[in-house]
C-alpha cells in the first residue's frame, strides 16, 4: 500500500489536477500531472478507475490496485525521473487496461511517469 504521506485524497486536489490539462496516454492508462511545485515536499498520487470502464466494482479495484502497487515499487526503487517536480498526479484507467497482466501495467506505468 502507498503510505499515506503520498495520497491524493480531496476532491479540490483532483479537480485541479485535471484543471491543468497536462496529459499523456499509452496503453490503456492516462497520466495527468498538476502544477510545478514550489517548495519540497512529496508529491501526491491519485488512481481512478472508472464506473462506465466496468460494471463490476472487483475488476475496477483489481486495475487500481495494480496502478497503485507499480506505482509504489518505482516509488521504492527511485525510478520516478522528472515525476517528483510536480505537486501531484491521477493515473486513470480504461478499459484496455483491464485484461493486462501486472508486467503490461508496471512497463506502461514506468514509460508514463518518464515519459512526463
Amino acid at each position: 500500500m502507498l503510505p499515506k504521506q503520498y495520497r491524493l485524497k480531496n476532491r479540490s486536489a483532483f479537480k485541479a489536477t485535471y484543471k491543468v490539462k497536462n496529459s499523456s496516454r499509452m496503453g490503456g492508462v492516462t497520466l495527468f500531472a498538476g502544477i510545478l511545485k514550489k517548495e519540497d515536499f512529496p508529491t501526491k498520487v491519485g488512481f481512478v478507475v472508472s464506473k462506465k470502464v466496468h460494471k463490476r466494482a472487483v475488476k475496477r479495484n483489481r486495475l487500481k490496485r495494480l496502478m497503485r502497487e507499480s506505482y509504489r515499487l518505482l516509488l521504492k526503487n527511485g525510478d520516478l525521473g522528472d515525476s517528483q517536480k510536480y505537486m501531484s498526479l491521477i493515473f486513470v484507467g480504461s478499459d484496455k487496461a483491464l485484461g493486462k497482466s501486472f508486467n503490461e501495467i508496471n512497463s506502461v506505468i514506468s514509460k508514463l511517469v518518464r515519459k512526463i
